[in-house]
């Protein structure tokens, strides 16, 4: 074990150097050398909120006490003390990437390449994308995935693990989320801004994925982009996996999964036939949707769509209101 002399020492060094570079920030704590541990891959769903030990416990496990990476657009290094109190890591890291010009530096593609599990912090997604799409770090990201590497993310880091993404680039500011009945209301309202191709995860291929989900009242907005990716020609059949605050989904690299924590738990929601009415200025229309809900303890496979100990419902929406088989309960 370091002792606190030699963790102040690589917490320092980190910070002079991204002072040098003006750049990209660097803080570690643990072990200075890196090393190679036989890594497995894994997915930590999380949806927003409070942190749950269980699902970064997951992420180390996969990372078989290697060197784990918190990546964050914005922030501080919060992360390092908490993850590294729960998991056996080589060493714990908070890279933080605030420009394409980071982006591009050889040093953050050089630490994505040495990690074992890889954290995509919350914040926003806008950034994510606008800032690290079409650059090295996407490219390092996807080598981590097809290496078999862990990966995970939480609120702004779940969203852009799905194909599909809710990118967030409209011109409001940043806490002002984009409601579900604006979109209802119009699909094509100018902040439904959705993007695909950012990571290369196989099991969430096709996939949408959302957060904060039941606790902000998404569904409305998840079922707008889902119609808006027919329309638009992008799939014939789209899935989400929407993930509420304080709960998590847990996959595994054959498609299983859990979903742990104390929110609402997890939505998987799945569409087959595409949008009756979804044009500008008029209120969608889209039918038979299958949710699959899936609270603390539920099991739900990815790869055959289908669940244990949860409960499977229809809804459709009409002219901008959600219906749901659902007669006594909420949509959700």
């Amino acid at each position: 074990m370091l002792g606190v002399r030699t963790l102040l020492f690589v917490t320092i060094l980190s910070v002079f150097s991204a002072a040098q570079t003006s750049t990209f920030q660097y803080f570690r704590i643990g072990n200075a050398q890196d090393v190679t541990t036989k890594a497995t891959a894994g997915y930590a769903l999380m949806g927003g909120g409070s942190d749950l030990d269980e699902a970064f416990r997951f992420l180390c496990e996969k990372g078989k006490g290697g060197d784990f990476v918190v990546l964050r657009a914005a922030g501080d290094d919060d992360y390092n003390s908490y993850v590294n109190g729960l998991c056996k890591a080589n060493s714990v890291a908070t890279l933080i990437i605030p420009s394409r010009e980071a982006a591009g530096d050889p040093k953050v593609v050089e630490i994505i390449q040495h990690a074992e599990a890889v954290f995509i912090a919350g914040g926003d997604q806008a950034r994510y994308i606008n800032w690290w799409m079409g650059t090295s770090v996407q490219d390092a990201l996807k080598a981590h995935i097809s290496a078999g590497r862990a990966i995970g993310g939480t609120s702004a880091g779940l969203a852009v693990l799905g194909q599909y993404i809710y990118s967030a680039q409209g011109d409001a500011p940043d806490d002002d989320d984009l409601a579900s009945s604006q979109t209802l209301a119009n699909p094509y309202f100018a902040r439904v801004t959705v993007r695909r191709d950012f990571l290369n995860i196989d099991l969430l291929q096709n996939t949408l994925t959302d957060t904060h989900f039941a606790k902000r009242d998404r569904m409305g907005r998840s079922l707008t982009f889902l119609a808006r990716i027919m329309k638009d020609g992008w799939s014939p059949g789209p899935r989400e996996i929407a993930v509420d605050e304080k709960s998590a989904v847990l996959v595994e690299p054959n498609g299983k999964a859990r979903v742990i924590g104390a929110g609402k738990g997890a939505y998987f929601i799945s569409v087959r036939i595409g949008p009756d009415v979804c044009q500008p200025n008029t209120p969608l229309t889209f039918r038979d949707i299958t949710v699959y809900r899936g609270p603390t303890g539920a099991e739900f496979n990815l790869r055959d769509w289908s669940g244990k100990r949860g409960a499977s419902y229809k809804l459709s929406v009409v002219e901008g209101k959600i219906q749901s088989t659902q007669a006594d309960e909420k949509v959700y």
